[in-house]
């Protein structure tokens, strides 16, 4: 299993991240440090959080960063893993917010969430229409001078505001974005592909995506609206999924599933992971045999038939 760098940056790291917006919403404290260990243990090192997370659970207070941060303070492996958190969200503020303000005082409470002194990778979660992203980055960069943030990446851009950003930082001379976190996977395309992805390429910038199984439908697990009711985040796959584009793009995943003995959802991460400008699919997991086939899809090597039939089918 080869390293992938991260853009320009000194990070490296396996071609699949471990998501945490379910740790302390459908993943409690326990079940977390185990699905943590069982990820480390299978020789991953990226895990990707947000300080919003996971807030929208009632007398939630970021759990993710919280439950996260013990877990590293017990195993005492800092050294051994790669920290991504996000700041942006709203946190009750009332709107999202990358002004230079709120990100240093957010990084300060997410270090302390974190148990840590440093952040590998500090990604803008989304676009604030209210702050110039001169603003923003010049704050991140003096995150970085102050080593309190190895690397910056951001999430939910588009090819505007990435060019803007990119543009803004070779002028400045400040830091620059390695990462991209957009919606990206085998049936939602649009926010990657194209002129981002173009962009990516040509810039050496680094594609971590979420939502890499849909939410869980290309794991093919919601096959029918009776199906999508069977959990708590079905209910919401069932419009977006369930037509003939989705239903076509499962007979594509069934039919390279016969040929190679994997599970639907190893084929989805790793059609995404070999994707031009991509370094790894984000995905989460709440038991460790979930871990145990994200590992498998980091690994599988899908032949240039299986990945141009998974293409054609979500087109």
């Amino acid at each position: 299993m080869s390293k992938r760098r991260l853009g320009r940056s000194d990070l490296h790291i396996e071609p699949l991240v471990l998501g945490t917006n379910v740790v302390g919403w459908t993943a409690d404290e326990k079940t977390s440090f185990a699905v943590l260990d069982a990820f480390v243990a299978e020789g991953f090192t990226a895990i990707d959080t947000a300080d919003v997370y996971s807030r929208w659970v009632p007398g939630n207070d970021s759990d993710s960063e919280k439950i996260i941060g013990r877990w590293i303070k017990a195993r005492g492996n800092r050294d051994k893993v790669l920290v991504f958190t996000k700041v942006g969200s709203d946190m009750g503020q009332g709107h999202r917010d990358l002004s230079a303000k709120w990100i240093v005082a957010a990084v300060e409470a997410s270090l302390q969430r974190l148990q840590t002194d440093y952040i590998d990778l500090y990604q803008s979660h989304w676009p604030d229409e209210r702050t110039p992203q001169d603003e923003t980055l010049r704050a991140h960069d003096s995150l970085i001078k102050a080593g309190k943030v190895r690397f910056i990446g951001t999430s939910n851009h588009d090819a505007k505001l990435l060019t803007e950003a990119l543009d803004i930082s070779r002028q400045q001379g400040i830091a620059r974005y390695e990462t991209l976190q957009n919606e990206y996977n085998l049936y939602t395309r649009d926010a990657f592909e194209g002129a981002v992805q173009d962009i990516c390429v040509r810039e050496e910038i680094s594609g971590i995506h979420y939502y890499g199984l849909a939410s869980g439908f290309l794991s093919g697990k919601y096959r029918s609206a009776t199906d999508a009711g069977k959990s708590p985040r079905g209910g919401g796959v069932v419009g977006k999924y369930l037509n003939p584009r989705g239903l076509r793009i499962l007979g594509a995943l069934d039919a390279v599933a016969a040929r190679t003995g994997a599970q639907l959802a190893e084929i989805a991460l790793a059609w995404v992971a070999a994707q031009p400008a991509v370094a790894a699919p984000i995905a989460s997991a709440t038991s460790v045999d979930q871990v145990a086939s994200l590992a498998r899809g980091a690994r599988l090597q899908l032949s240039a038939q299986d990945l141009q039939e998974l293409t054609d089918a979500g087109r």
